[in-house]
């Protein structure tokens, strides 16, 4: 999953390690554990792989240095954009490659078709517009099927246990039961925009 985060938000825009920490945790709350020490090992891996490319952060993303005809002034300028300012390391900026656009396109499409878990769905829904029409409707429609199965698994849990439970625990219980019926509810939401956007079969 983190490769999957990793290679989603760097198919949006190009960043470095620090910024990429930062949008996982404040993009993709389901990653909000998640440290540099597991970070960066999985962009070493990508790396490895081909799926990611990785730069100085300043040699990317500079305007062309402008011809001025003075050789003296052209080569200032070159040299201040590649040196690191007050002696410290230039940092590296991510990228995805070609190839880490298959990759993704493979995870993405692989993970929709897993069994279905509240961490990876909302992962996959942050990037589902990049799924096929039908790949899309085929991973909301499981994840609805899912939920309608745990929502009868909860209501057999209280209605056998009820007059064992207290108050409290039969109080959270039944809180858990809504927030299902409440997702179900969304679901379903999304589900008619997704067969409204295909529009009829022919």
């Amino acid at each position: 999953m983190l490769e999957l985060a990793i290679l989603g938000l760097l198919k949006e825009q190009e960043l470095h390690g620090y910024e990429l920490k930062k949008r996982l945790t404040a993009a993709l709350g389901v990653f909000s554990s998640v440290s540099f020490g597991s970070l960066y090992p999985a962009l070493a891996r990508l790396e490895t792989a081909g799926a990611v490319k990785a730069v100085e952060a300043n040699e990317a993303g500079h305007a062309p240095i402008p011809m001025t005809g003075s050789m003296t002034g052209e080569a200032a300028a070159f040299r201040a954009r590649r040196e690191p300012k007050h002696g410290g390391r230039a940092k590296k900026v991510y990228g995805i490659t070609e190839r880490g656009e298959k990759l993704f396109e493979e995870l993405l499409e692989a993970d929709s078709a897993s069994a279905d878990d509240d961490r990876s769905f909302n992962l996959r829904l942050a990037f589902c517009r990049y799924l096929p029409p039908d790949a899309r409707l085929g991973m909301l429609e499981r994840r609805r099927a899912q939920l309608v199965e745990r929502l009868a698994r909860a209501r057999s849990t209280i209605r056998a246990s009820k007059e064992r439970m207290d108050a409290y625990t039969r109080s959270l219980m039944e809180h858990g039961t809504e927030a299902t019926e409440r997702d179900i509810s969304w679901l379903d939401s999304l589900i008619a925009t997704e067969r409204r956007q295909r529009g009829p079969k022919k």
